[in-house]
């Protein structure tokens, strides 16, 4: 039995180096769609960062984060706010049209 041999210690370290290395994949995604829909960087920008992403990952988007980080963020917000909007419609147009008891 394998889980027999696992101790509780075991089990939360295998836990965390799970998580961690989830939030690896989520920031590299992160980077990547950050990347691409920057206005201001032309596509050679675009392909060096890419590149050194590709070639060098942990020095690669932890350089990015320090650099575009605060920018990453104002791309972001106009995004955020119009999907909030799209759910505020969608969430209030059944309500609106419910039958009053």
């Amino acid at each position: 039995m394998i889980f027999g041999q696992w101790g509780v210690g075991q089990l939360l370290w295998s836990l965390v180096w799970f998580t961690l290395f989830f939030i690896w994949i989520w920031l590299l995604i992160a980077v990547f769609v950050d990347v691409f829909r920057s206005d201001d960087l032309g596509g050679w920008g675009k392909a060096l960062w890419c590149i050194f992403v590709i070639v060098l990952p942990f020095l690669g988007v932890f350089v990015y984060l320090i650099a575009r980080g605060g920018s990453m963020r104002d791309r972001s917000m106009p995004e955020a706010q119009v999907q909030e909007t799209y759910l505020r419609a969608y969430i209030q147009a059944p309500a609106s049209t419910a039958p009053e008891s």
